[in-house]
């Protein structure tokens, strides 16, 4: 379907966060190793530039299992926002969906659960151009991600100082 071939150029307008004080993970496969170092790359630098320390980044073999090693880090309590990233490209099979679907309901369920603000970036697509043209050097979706990041930890900031006045 068309939905697949195209790729929305939309983004949130930016908000201005001052990550300084936060607690950053990101926990990234190493599945398509080489595109999702970029998409880590992408958003730690936009974490730094935003005045936030350096994330931890732990590694799984592949996108299905970011939801377990992001629930581990979610149940510490030491972090304000992770991030889940990764790269699923289609193969003969539709196993992509099946992954991509698993691992987003996975995520938003740990995410509310452990009132921890966990952030989907894996990126599921047809083919390895796509996967290209979201990892690359023109439009690099690991920026949108640590800038959802940040202004979730400040959001949850926000309102969880405000239940414990």
């Amino acid at each position: 379907s068309s939905y697949w071939l195209s790729m929305s150029l939309d983004a949130p307008s930016s908000k201005q966060i001052d990550g300084s004080g936060y607690r950053f993970a990101i926990v990234a496969a190493r599945y398509n190793e080489t595109l999702v170092d970029s998409l880590i790359r992408e958003a730690t630098a936009t974490l730094e530039a935003a005045g936030a320390a350096s994330p931890i980044i732990e590694r799984t073999p592949g996108s299905n299992e970011l939801p377990y090693a992001t629930s581990l880090l979610a149940k510490s309590g030491e972090f304000d926002a992770i991030i889940a990233i990764g790269i699923v490209i289609a193969g003969a099979t539709k196993h992509h969906h099946t992954i991509g679907e698993s691992t987003a309901i996975a995520l938003h369920e740990l995410s509310i659960q452990t009132g921890t603000s966990i952030i989907n970036g894996i990126i599921v697509v047809e083919n390895h151009a796509q996967a290209e043209a979201r990892a690359g050097t023109e439009i690099n979706r690991g920026k949108e991600f640590a800038e959802a990041a940040l202004e979730l930890a400040a959001f949850s900031n926000k309102w969880k100082t405000k239940q414990n006045q």
